[in-house]
């Protein structure tokens, strides 16, 4: 994990919700950036607020894991 609150400047980003919310409220879900050699997330009812920047391979790991639970 990287821990950087300056990870990168949000506003150039392009952030993408989560195609599995599955809240009513399309606020409701997390969002998912990519960056060279990062993978930035946060609460998409926060967009300011924490984000939490991890290496690709990370990123794929907890994504393989949690698709298979």
């Amino acid at each position: 994990m990287i821990r950087k609150p300056t990870a990168g400047d949000a506003s150039a980003l392009k952030w993408f919700k989560s195609s599995y919310s599955s809240s009513g409220d399309g606020n409701d879900c997390v969002e998912v950036a990519t960056a060279s050699g990062t993978v930035h997330v946060r609460d998409s009812k926060d967009v300011r607020g924490p984000r939490l920047a991890v290496a690709p391979a990370a990123w794929a790991g907890f994504v393989s894991y949690a698709a298979g639970h």
